[in-house]
């Protein structure tokens, strides 16, 4: 059984670099699309990246693109966003989701599971 858990939040000051990790306990990882979701204080979970079964192929909301990389190691069953030059903008709790498809979609209903969730805070 797929098990999400995220880690590698925390607080960083503007313009600085963390880099999130998504394990799969399930050991079931290799044959999903994952994708990663943020919630920022008070508004609607929103798209970050996606990034298919072989890390082939990626897709990035337009604010993230060229600050965000996601990438993953299904020997590892783990995925990983890289985020440097984050900004205030980009607080919110992140959330690693994974689906049972090859599309890389933006829609949250469209993934099977979900973690719980990770924390990241900008300061300016």
């Amino acid at each position: 059984q797929t098990q999400l858990v995220e880690s590698g939040g925390g607080l960083v000051q503007a313009g600085g670099s963390l880099r999130l990790s998504c394990v799969d306990s399930g050991r079931t990882f290799s044959v999903y699309t994952v994708g990663w979701f943020r919630q920022p204080p008070g508004k609607e979970r929103e798209f970050v990246a996606a990034i298919k079964w072989n890390g082939g192929i990626t897709n990035y909301v337009d604010s993230v693109k060229g600050r965000f990389t996601i990438s993953r190691d299904n020997a590892k069953n783990t995925v990983y966003l890289q985020m440097n030059s984050l900004k205030p903008e980009d607080t919110a709790v992140y959330y690693c989701a994974a689906r049972r498809g090859s599309a890389l979609t933006l829609k949250p209903e469209e993934y099977n599971y979900w973690g719980r969730g990770t924390q990241v805070t900008v300061s300016s």
